[in-house]
């Protein structure tokens, strides 16, 4: 059986497909959008994470560590460039408040499966499944596609949530075990792209065709964020390509940017890139409403 790493199963979602779901998110992208939600999945390994609200100061862990951590006003300072995953471990261990927590889990397909299939009886009244996402689930295609395999073996629907930044022949392997795809459309312009995430949208857009051609069903999903992607022009471009793509397409969501992963960056010892106050107009919703109007593509708007 293919072993995979993963951080969370988030059970009775209803935001990642149709129904009741659980989706799987596991660990590694290789992807760097600044809005992300979840950070942690960026970089593949172990990590730990410090939430300062947590924190008595009571000063356990500096005890148990070598000088990489210090106390602050506000609580305590690590130094995660030589702080190692041993003394991070021990400050899990100890600490009275739960303020250290660990990222990342291996399990096996077969055991994974088994978790998810408790749940089956939710998936199969409300029509809902189960949907792997990150990260980019694609990433660990192996480990997915087996895991897929065995639950839709038992009926299970499975769902991927993917940016489609993988070659074609990894990910068309992996959607013969997929019943829907969740597709990313972050910019047209290439440049956009490169600015929000750090690659290329080239292979992505390729691999959006692909899907289209094979018929595999499709909700493409639209993250805005002002300053970053939400040039009006592009964003006519971004509906006029979702167009393109024909009846594969089954829905389209335009999810407005929030902040709920902020408070992640900081327990990670990151630099949260979007400037404070960034917020996603009433007015600017209706704008690209009136677009997606114009170019004839019916959308959601998700909060």
């Amino acid at each position: 059986m293919k072993e995979g790493f993963i951080s969370t199963l988030q059970s009775y979602s209803t935001k990642d497909g149709p129904g009741i779901r659980t989706t799987v998110f596991c660990i590694g992208c290789n992807l760097r959008c600044a809005w992300c939600a979840n950070p942690e999945l960026m970089l593949p390994g172990e990590k730990y994470m410090y939430f300062k609200q947590r924190c008595i100061r009571c000063g356990s862990c500096i005890k148990h560590c070598h000088g990489e951590i210090s106390m602050a006003e506000d609580g305590c300072v690590i130094d995660r460039a030589s702080i190692d995953m041993d003394t991070l471990r021990q400050c899990e261990d100890i600490c009275p408040k739960s303020a250290y927590e660990k990222v990342g889990t291996r399990i096996t397909s077969a055991d994974l499966a088994q978790k998810l299939l408790r749940d089956k009886e939710f998936y199969t009244v409300s029509g809902g499944g189960v949907t792997f996402s990150g990260g980019e689930a694609g990433l660990q295609a192996d480990f997915v596609y087996e895991t897929a395999k065995l639950l839709r073996k038992e009926g299970v629907p499975v769902t991927l949530d993917t940016a489609g930044l993988l070659k074609w022949d990894i990910l068309s392997h992996l959607l013969e075990e997929i019943d829907l795809v969740l597709y990313d459309i972050k910019a047209i312009d290439e440049q956009i792209h490169q600015k929000c995430t750090g690659v290329s949208n080239q292979l992505i857009l390729e691999n959006a065709q692909k899907i289209a051609d094979i018929s595999k069903p499709m909700w493409i999903r639209m993250v805005l964020v002002p300053d970053w992607n939400d040039d009006l022009d592009d964003i006519k471009k971004r509906f006029e390509f979702i167009k393109s793509l024909g009846p594969a397409v089954k829905r389209v969501d335009v999810l407005r940017y929030h902040t709920l992963g902020e408070g992640k960056y900081y327990s990670l010892g990151m630099e949260y890139p979007i400037a404070p106050g960034t917020v996603c107009s009433d007015e600017f919703i209706d704008k690209v409403s009136e677009i997606a109007n114009m170019v004839g593509v019916p959308i959601n708007i998700e909060n």
